[in-house]
């Protein structure tokens, strides 16, 4: 009879029982980190995008040790639509938030969100700053913790340090002779740099969303970062007028900025030199969020988890700084809708790639979860960026659709603007979300050609060469909106 050794077998034993606790979790023991950075209005104003006047060192370093995704597009250009679809992986029409006057979980209590996700599958998941916005989706304004392992750490809306709280005197711009710390954005890199030195510690993997306030409005930065720019260096851009041709709905009069700050008049419109301080402005404000983010990643490298950790970095949707004479969001051009994507990090298999395919912020979602190693939950309407990222294909889709919504002459129309390599088609269609209506006709069309006209000074939809490149667009919209 063959002998056996009781301490061996013992120990086999152990082992397995311990490795089948660990598979039962998901092994989540194994599993990268996720850092989540969102930046509040943050278009592709970055060295690491080609912009060679703007000074972003530490994000264009982080840019290096991944992919860019320089066709990227948000699916709505407003703060709450952009931020409930992208951290839900699906579209405005799903989630049923194109305004900032419904919140997600009264239309949709079951949604699933990205930290929620994570939090389901043993990550330790929490966020400070501003991550969802409040009007639309779990928010600063509550403690609902559905999405979240712990509440999210609230900071606070937008507000100026120094200025007279009368709602009167409240300027668009500042510049005060402060440290880094003294805004809220710098609260908020110092909460999350406190929270990495606890999160580095536990035998979770964590998912830590942080989320910046400027260069959101109003542009609020200390001086020391307006000093790094020449103001007589900046020029205000070509273009600043509708595309000859495209209904004029399609415009938007700098509503955001001309409806909220005292030194911009209404009905009026903004002279040149508070202009190009506005454009000063948001670039004093882009490089002081560039200096928090270099702060964040050292303290990450500092806590030994850099190389277990997956960094995402986006801005929830585009600009317009004067470009067609407009500022802030809110329309379907590419100014509004491209916006920054960066996957980086140990995680990340190919390192300083640009890539141009187009991409929505519905993939961050499938993304993440492939990285993470997670089961990608089915009902998700973006696409996985994995193949990009370790470098096997270069392209996952043929374009990304964006949308934005105007009332005009008695008539709700919601325009949907698809965007391939080269070519941008918008379909203005006549519905009613609100009533029930799911579908309706079109009523207008834009077709711009970015090789030809990358500052879309014509609507191109009459030009008979372009009639099969708008007959192929005309046939994706057929399709994805029946």
């Amino acid at each position: 009879m063959k002998r056996y050794d009781l301490k061996k077998i013992i120990a086999i034993s152990l082992t397995v029982a311990a490795l089948t606790v660990q598979f039962s979790f998901g092994q989540t023991s194994k599993n990268k980190n996720v850092l989540f950075i969102a930046v509040d209005d943050l278009k592709p104003l970055l060295g690491c995008y080609g912009v060679t006047n703007i000074i972003t060192p530490n994000i264009d370093k982080l840019a290096k040790d991944g992919v860019i995704f320089s066709n990227a597009h948000c699916q709505y250009a407003i703060c709450s639509p952009s931020r409930a679809s992208l951290l839900t992986g699906m579209r405005p029409d799903y989630t049923q938030i194109w305004d900032f006057k419904a919140r997600m979980r009264d239309i949709n209590p079951d949604i699933l969100t990205i930290p929620q996700y994570f939090k389901n599958s043993g990550y330790f998941s929490i966020g400070m700053g501003k991550v969802f916005d409040g009007r639309g989706c779990d928010g600063w304004d509550t403690q609902d913790v559905s999405s979240w392992s712990e509440p999210l750490r609230i900071m606070g809306r937008n507000e100026i340090y120094l200025y007279n709280k009368d709602p009167k005197k409240k300027p668009s711009t500042e510049m005060a002779i402060v440290n880094d710390y003294a805004y809220k954005d710098g609260v908020i890199a110092q909460t999350a740099m406190k929270e990495l030195q606890t999160l580095s510690k536990q035998d979770k993997p964590f998912f830590l969303a942080v989320g910046f306030l400027k260069p959101h409005l109003p542009f609020c930065a200390p001086k020391k970062y307006w000093d790094m720019y020449d103001r007589a260096d900046i020029k205000l851009p070509k273009y600043r007028k509708l595309p000859e041709g495209s209904p004029s709905y399609a415009f938007q009069d700098s509503w955001e900025l001309k409806g909220g700050y005292s030194d911009i008049e209404r009905g009026k419109p903004i002279p040149e030199a508070k202009q190009k301080e506005l454009i000063h402005g948001y670039m004093a404000c882009v490089t002081y969020i560039d200096k928090l983010i270099g702060e964040l990643i050292d303290e990450l490298k500092a806590t030994g988890q850099y190389d277990n950790t997956i960094i995402v970095l986006w801005g929830d949707h585009g600009w317009h700084l004067g470009d067609h004479g407009m500022f802030c969001k809110h329309t379907n051009y590419e100014q509004a809708t491209r916006s920054p994507l960066i996957f980086s990090g140990a995680a990340i298999k190919t390192k300083d790639l640009n890539c141009s395919s187009p991409t929505e912020f519905v993939d961050i979602f499938p993304t993440l979860c492939d990285l993470a190693g997670l089961k990608t939950p089915e009902q998700l309407d973006g696409i996985s960026l994995l193949p990009i990222l370790d470098g096997k294909k270069t392209s996952v889709k043929d374009f990304a659709v964006s949308q934005f919504g105007r009332n005009t002459s008695g008539k709700t129309l919601m325009g949907y603007t698809y965007r391939d390599n080269r070519y941008r088609y918008t379909a203005w269609v006549q519905k009613d979300f609100k009533k029930g209506e799911r579908t309706g006709p079109v009523i207008d069309e834009e077709f711009f050609d970015y090789e030809t006209d990358p500052q879309e000074t014509k609507n191109l939809i009459n030009e008979p060469k372009y009639s099969d490149e708008i007959n192929r667009m005309r046939a994706i919209h057929k399709k994805n909106h029946k």
